[in-house]
């Protein structure tokens, strides 16, 4: 069965005035969305991010070249994923109907993975 990463993207700005009990609240929710894909046996894993830039490394004349950051030039940031098995894009869309990444004005992104020959 296809695997499809959901990549959650988000502008970090909007959690700076948010009080620690609401911060709670948005972190049970993504906790019992993971839970539901879990139970259904479709979560195969899933983590957040830290909060910092990291590092962007592009080739500069065949030579690795090393940048803080994914690009200054946007709000939104690549914050974590949810790797799931589903049949198809259609149901891995459905599974984000809920997703608390949406409530709160975030992004997903949903990609198949390829196996690259493997089976899935």
């Amino acid at each position: 069965m296809p695997k499809y990463m959901l990549l959650l993207h988000g502008d970090p700005t909007k959690w700076v005035s948010v009080s620690p009990e609401e911060m709670q609240k948005a972190i049970e929710k993504y906790v019992a969305w993971g839970a539901r894909m879990r139970e259904k046996g479709i979560l195969l894993g899933s983590h957040k991010l830290v909060d910092d830039a990291g590092k962007v490394i592009r080739s500069d004349g065949g030579k690795p070249r090393v940048t803080d950051g994914p690009y200054s030039e946007t709000k939104e940031v690549f914050g974590g994923y949810y790797l799931i098995e589903v049949p198809n894009y259609a149901a891995a869309v459905k599974e984000c109907d809920d997703s608390p990444q949406l409530v709160h004005g975030g992004t997903i992104e949903v990609r198949q993975v390829d196996m690259m020959g493997k089976e899935s």
